[in-house]
Protein backbone atom coordinates (compact mmCIF):
# COMPACT_ATOMS: atom_id res chain seq x y z
CA UNK A 1 0.00 0.00 0.00
CA UNK A 2 1.40 3.31 -0.99
CA UNK A 3 2.11 6.15 2.02
CA UNK A 4 -0.71 8.66 2.45
CA UNK A 5 -0.26 12.50 2.44
CA UNK A 6 -0.97 14.28 5.58
CA UNK A 7 -1.89 17.88 6.09
CA UNK A 8 -0.87 19.59 9.52
CA UNK A 9 -3.28 22.24 10.44
CA UNK A 10 -2.20 25.02 12.07
CA UNK A 11 -5.29 25.66 14.53
CA UNK A 12 -4.33 24.84 17.88
CA UNK A 13 -6.82 22.69 19.50
CA UNK A 14 -8.62 21.26 22.70
CA UNK A 15 -10.35 18.16 23.63
CA UNK A 16 -13.50 19.29 25.75
CA UNK A 17 -15.73 16.39 28.41
CA UNK A 18 -19.07 17.73 28.67
CA UNK A 19 -22.26 16.35 30.95
CA UNK A 20 -23.99 14.01 28.20
CA UNK A 21 -26.96 16.92 28.85
CA UNK A 22 -24.83 19.86 28.25
CA UNK A 23 -25.93 21.79 25.55
CA UNK A 24 -23.75 22.48 22.24
CA UNK A 25 -23.36 26.44 21.82
CA UNK A 26 -24.51 27.50 18.24
CA UNK A 27 -21.48 29.28 17.71
CA UNK A 28 -19.53 26.54 17.52
CA UNK A 29 -21.10 25.36 14.42
CA UNK A 30 -18.98 27.93 12.20
CA UNK A 31 -15.82 27.36 13.27
CA UNK A 32 -13.00 26.19 10.80
CA UNK A 33 -12.81 22.97 12.56
CA UNK A 34 -14.44 21.00 15.15
CA UNK A 35 -15.57 17.40 15.98
CA UNK A 36 -18.52 16.34 18.04
CA UNK A 37 -18.93 12.66 19.44
CA UNK A 38 -22.01 11.58 21.68
CA UNK A 39 -22.36 7.83 23.12
CA UNK A 40 -24.57 6.44 26.03
CA UNK A 41 -22.14 7.98 28.44
CA UNK A 42 -19.60 10.67 26.77
CA UNK A 43 -20.11 13.65 25.07
CA UNK A 44 -16.77 15.23 23.81
CA UNK A 45 -15.78 18.36 21.41
CA UNK A 46 -13.11 18.98 20.20
CA UNK A 47 -12.62 22.82 19.06
CA UNK A 48 -9.71 25.52 18.22
CA UNK A 49 -8.64 26.33 21.56
CA UNK A 50 -9.67 29.97 21.72
CA UNK A 51 -13.36 28.21 21.77
CA UNK A 52 -14.76 28.95 25.36
CA UNK A 53 -16.52 25.72 26.66
CA UNK A 54 -17.84 25.44 29.87
CA UNK A 55 -16.64 21.58 29.98
CA UNK A 56 -16.23 19.30 33.12
CA UNK A 57 -12.57 18.21 31.65
CA UNK A 58 -10.41 19.85 28.92
CA UNK A 59 -7.15 18.80 27.53
CA UNK A 60 -5.57 21.74 25.25
CA UNK A 61 -2.66 22.45 22.86
CA UNK A 62 -3.25 19.48 20.24
CA UNK A 63 -2.73 19.93 16.06
CA UNK A 64 -4.66 18.17 13.53
CA UNK A 65 -2.81 15.74 11.00
CA UNK A 66 -5.47 15.18 8.08
CA UNK A 67 -5.37 12.32 5.60
CA UNK A 68 -5.86 13.70 2.96
CA UNK A 69 -8.83 11.79 1.25
CA UNK A 70 -11.62 11.30 0.18
CA UNK A 71 -10.23 7.50 2.16
CA UNK A 72 -12.66 4.71 0.46
CA UNK A 73 -14.35 2.44 3.31
CA UNK A 74 -12.72 -0.57 2.08
CA UNK A 75 -9.54 0.53 2.62
CA UNK A 76 -7.47 -1.04 5.71
CA UNK A 77 -4.77 -0.53 7.89
CA UNK A 78 -4.17 3.31 7.25
CA UNK A 79 -4.76 4.07 11.10
CA UNK A 80 -2.67 1.24 12.54
CA UNK A 81 0.12 2.21 10.39
CA UNK A 82 -0.41 5.69 11.15
CA UNK A 83 -0.75 5.04 14.89
CA UNK A 84 1.80 2.40 14.89
CA UNK A 85 4.50 4.62 13.25
CA UNK A 86 3.79 7.73 16.04
CA UNK A 87 4.06 5.12 18.45
CA UNK A 88 7.53 3.75 17.89
CA UNK A 89 8.01 7.64 18.09
CA UNK A 90 6.48 8.13 21.26
CA UNK A 91 4.02 10.13 20.31
CA UNK A 92 0.49 10.36 21.78
CA UNK A 93 -2.22 10.31 19.90
CA UNK A 94 -6.19 11.43 19.72
CA UNK A 95 -7.66 9.59 16.60
CA UNK A 96 -10.90 11.13 15.10
CA UNK A 97 -12.75 9.63 11.93
CA UNK A 98 -14.99 10.98 9.51
CA UNK A 99 -17.02 10.17 6.20
CA UNK A 100 -14.01 10.94 4.04
CA UNK A 101 -11.33 10.97 5.83
CA UNK A 102 -9.28 10.65 9.54
CA UNK A 103 -7.53 12.80 11.29
CA UNK A 104 -4.76 12.24 14.07
CA UNK A 105 -4.66 15.01 16.65
CA UNK A 106 -1.12 15.20 18.42
CA UNK A 107 0.30 17.19 20.95
CA UNK A 108 1.50 20.88 19.90
CA UNK A 109 4.91 20.35 21.56
CA UNK A 110 5.34 16.73 19.94
CA UNK A 111 4.06 17.91 16.12
CA UNK A 112 8.30 18.06 15.01
CA UNK A 113 8.78 14.74 16.35
CA UNK A 114 5.68 13.06 14.82
CA UNK A 115 6.15 15.09 11.65
CA UNK A 116 10.09 13.68 11.56
CA UNK A 117 8.80 10.13 12.35
CA UNK A 118 6.34 9.90 9.89
CA UNK A 119 8.68 11.32 6.83
CA UNK A 120 11.29 8.65 7.88
CA UNK A 121 8.74 6.24 7.42
CA UNK A 122 7.52 7.45 4.00
CA UNK A 123 4.88 9.35 4.62
CA UNK A 124 4.09 13.34 3.11
CA UNK A 125 3.33 15.96 5.60
CA UNK A 126 2.35 19.30 4.08
CA UNK A 127 2.16 22.35 6.58
CA UNK A 128 -0.39 25.18 5.82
Amino acid sequence: MSKQTLQLHSTVLSIHSLALDADIAPALLKQPLFFISKTHDELSVVCPVDFIIDSQDTESNWQALEVIGPLGFSLTGIMANLSGVLARAGVSIFSISTYDTDYILVKKQTVTKAITALKADGYNVVTQ
